[in-house]
């Protein structure tokens, strides 16, 4: 069995309820265990892609020939996503990104379960940072606000769940 699908066995799901006014919600979030987590940085893990001395995306995007708006992240996320392996779309990446942070890098979630248990949902997909960190994609940043690290690692989140992020068409 390689490393890979065993950390798929592993993982972890917990349903939880939100009840909010007037309507309820469910709220899908894999939380793997610390153990689980290492396992799959060890993985994953390489030398992160950095901006140039801050934590803007500009310059690193200005370098890639890519705009630096949500049409150039979700270029750069797919040719980053299709040379790894990771299956998605460009509807469906930009669908689901309007939906959880209306193409907001920097959006967070404060209001929901994650946020109560400390682990807000965060950036243009609102992942957590445990998810975050165990679908990380190698050769992008290790900011979880970083546009194509975001997106990548929330598509390779989606790809190991739910076969591709093309398959989720609500919270995830």
């Amino acid at each position: 069995m390689t490393t890979r699908t065993r950390i798929a066995r592993l993982r972890t799901l917990a349903l939880t309820g939100i009840a909010t006014t007037g309507t309820a919600a469910a709220a899908l979030t894999l939380m793997p265990t610390t153990a689980q987590a290492a396992e799959a940085t060890q993985v994953h893990a390489s030398p992160a892609v950095t901006s140039s001395g801050n934590d803007s995306h500009t310059t690193s995007q200005q370098k890639t020939g890519y705009a630096d708006n949500l049409d150039g992240w979700i270029k750069h996320a797919l040719q980053i996503m299709k040379a790894k392996g990771i299956p998605g779309s460009y509807e469906s990446l930009k669908r689901n990104i309007m939906r959880e942070s209306g193409g907001d890098p920097n959006a967070q979630n404060n209001g929901d379960v994650n946020a109560h248990n400390g682990t807000p949902s965060k950036g243009l997909l609102q992942v957590i940072d445990p998810t975050f960190h165990a679908y990380h994609v190698t050769g992008t940043a290790d900011s979880i606000t970083d546009p194509i690290a975001n997106i990548t690692a929330a598509a390779n989140y989606a790809a190991h769940r739910y076969g591709s992020i093309d398959k989720v068409d609500s919270a995830y």
